[in-house]
Parts: C-alpha cells; structure tokens; sequence
C-alpha cells in the first residue's frame, strides 16, 4: 500500500491520531432511584470508558410504575452528589428532561437502568425505565431501557451492564430509526448460562393483582393495590417467552402506536379519507 513521503514517522509520533473518536455523552437515569444497584453497575463501567462522558440524574427515591409522569405544578429540587451524578424529587421522565435543559451538554444517548425487575409486555406502559427511553426517543435522542428479571438488591448486575454496554456501542454503529428505542431485559442468570440473545416483539404479560381493602382507626376507608405475582401467556417470539428460556430479549419499541390495519379498514366502512395510512 502507498503511503506518503513521511506518513510513518507522523504516525509512529502521534499515533492516538489513528484512533481518537468523538467524546460520547451518555445519561443515566432510572426509576428505581440513585442509591439503586442496578444504577451503580451501570455508572462504574459507562464511566470507565474512555470515550464516554457519563452524566447521571436520577429520582431521589422509588418512582417504579409511574409511567410517564412528568412534574408540571412544582419545583424541582436537585441534590448533587458530586459533579456527575445529581438525584431530584421527581420523576424518570423529568430526569431526562433535566439532562437535556439543565445543562450544556448535547446528549448522545440515554440508558435507562438497569432495572430491578423485568420491563416486558404491558409493563413497558407502567415502567419509569421505558418511560425514561421513551422522553428520549421522543426529543429525538437515541434511547435503550435494561432490565434484570430480579427483585433482589443482591443480584449481580455486571452482566446486564456489559450488555447495556455492548448495545451502547452498536447503537452508535447501527442507529434506529427516529422514534424507536432498544428494550433490553436480561434473565437473572450468570453471564456463562444465559443462552444467547433473540429479537423479540412484546409478549403476553398476565398481572394476578388486586386491592387489599382496609380502614384505619377512625372509619377512614383506604386500600393498596397489590400483585401477587407475574405470569404471561406463551406467545411465539415474545420478549416474556425469550426471558423464561434463558435468553436476552431485544425489543425495539417505536413511538407511533397508530393501527394501520384497523384505521384503514374503518375509513374503508365509514367513507372517509385515509391518507398515509396504507403502508403504515
């Protein structure tokens, strides 16, 4: 190969020239709060990547399950715990929504996570961790959401992590489409026994729940939602299915929820114009 008058010793005197790349701003947030493991799994190796600027904002407590709730009628109060991780008293949703207005930054991707417990099926309408992917995509800004099929504080989170990271990279090299964010949920296994990875749509969730009635000494009528248990129902190729088998689900969600199918079949009943609604 040709190289010009010089270009080796050039090379041989700046050689990080050959390999430097862009600085990539990365935000972190959950829903399970800043103190969570699952988000210190997550920091420790975003942040020992040389490429990566890692900013962290997330609840100053539980916000699980709160959708995409989003604080309109009160301050938000922000509490730094140095100068990369901040916690406020609001929701997953407003933290990023604070990493794109509070500071200067441009950022490149959010990872929302990792979560204590699986984001699968129907949860993903109930999730902080989705819904903190979701604000994202909506301005936007590529977005992934990982959880961990555990509820245990205990459970090692590195191989979610080294997942999150691995999907990070490919983002980078291979962007969805605007509107679309990367779901990721991992089964509570070591890395050596999960099976593999598989693409995969939302599954069949199944919530055994209800209320617990009670009353409290003066007459006061109150009650607890509760869910007894998770299940789902088989469904060929879902993300619930790709879990209990051993495997990483994959699941890229998109924003547009419109029926194609349906919105063109009732225009076609009613009469009425369907423009753009053919293809989807």
């Amino acid at each position: 190969m040709y190289s010009p008058p010089g270009s080796a010793s050039l090379l041989a005197l700046f050689p990080v020239f050959a390999y430097l790349s862009p600085m990539k701003n990365i935000l972190l947030v959950n829903d399970d709060g800043i103190h969570s493991p699952g988000l210190a799994a997550l920091h420790t190796l975003f942040a020992a990547q040389s490429d990566f600027k890692v900013r962290v904002i997330a609840p100053d407590g539980q916000r699980s399950a709160g959708g995409q709730a989003i604080t309109l009628f009160s301050p938000i109060r922000i509490t730094e715990f140095g100068s990369d991780r901040f916690a406020i008293d609001a929701s997953p949703a407003d933290c990023v929504y604070l990493g794109m207005k509070y500071f200067d930054d441009q950022i490149d991707l959010v990872v929302s996570g990792i979560n204590s417990g699986q984001n699968m099926g129907v949860d993903i309408y109930y999730s902080g961790t989705v819904a903190a992917a979701r604000e994202a995509i909506i301005s936007g800004i590529p977005a992934m959401a990982v959880s961990l099929s555990t509820k245990d504080a205990g459970a090692d989170f590195s191989p979610a992590a080294e997942c999150a990271l691995k999907y990070a990279r490919f983002l980078f090299e291979h962007p969805l489409p605007k509107g679309t964010l990367l779901n990721i949920n991992l089964p509570n296994l070591p890395a050596k026994a999960i099976r593999g990875v598989k693409m995969t749509r939302l599954g069949r969730r199944v919530y055994l729940d209800g209320i617990d009635k009670r009353a409290n000494p003066f007459g006061q009528k109150y009650c607890w939602r509760i869910c007894e248990d998770l299940s789902h129902n088989p469904c060929a190729g879902g993300d619930l299915d790709a879990v209990e088998a051993g495997y990483i689900a994959l699941t890229p969600i998109q924003l547009d929820a419109t029926d194609y199918a349906s919105a063109s079949a009732m225009a076609k009943l009613i009469g009425c114009a369907a423009d753009g609604l053919g293809d989807g």
